[in-house]
């Protein structure tokens, strides 16, 4: 069943990049950022990455965590991760548990054929595990923007 707004998230375990394993109850006390992208070092993506990079100085002063999630390899983000600077982890769901609890997995069309790929979202999820903001088939340009803004906002609240 798909998280819903206002709704405590369930806990849930992943695996990123630097060896590291997230869990949402050790991220308890700090908000949270997942955005979901299709795939590593494709166009679109990159510059998604590079907009939560730009910002991540902000996003660590509203103690916020930031985590890009999609269904490469550990090997694959560890090289998008390196090759772009990013200063957050990526997490790998290869298993689409993290894709299914938020219900990111859609019917796309690429020239004419059809697949089931990431629906490019983002969700922001208060210090206490509640989910507060989805944005759902993110256009990126200010996108970034928008969910800096709403963690600054969540932060003061």
């Amino acid at each position: 069943m798909a998280v819903e707004l206002d709704q405590s998230v369930p806990a849930f375990q992943a695996e990123a990049t630097s060896g590291k394993q997230i869990s949402l109850e050790a991220l308890k006390g700090r908000q949270v950022v997942l955005y979901f992208y299709p795939k590593d070092s494709t166009p679109g993506c990159t510059t998604e990455g590079q907009g939560f990079r730009d910002h991540y100085a902000a996003f660590q002063a509203t103690d916020t965590e930031v985590f890009g999630v999609s269904r490469d390899s550990l090997k694959s983000h560890e090289n998008f991760k390196c090759k772009q600077a990013f200063p957050f982890e990526l997490i790998s769901d290869k298993d689409e548990a993290l894709c299914q609890l938020f219900d990111v997995i859609k019917l796309k069309k690429l020239y004419g054929k059809e697949y089931l790929g990431v629906d490019r979202s983002t969700f922001l999820i208060d210090k206490d595990g509640v989910l507060r903001q989805a944005w759902r088939g993110v256009k990126v340009p200010g996108h970034v923007e928008a969910v800096l803004a709403q963690a600054q906002a969540l932060s003061k609240a």
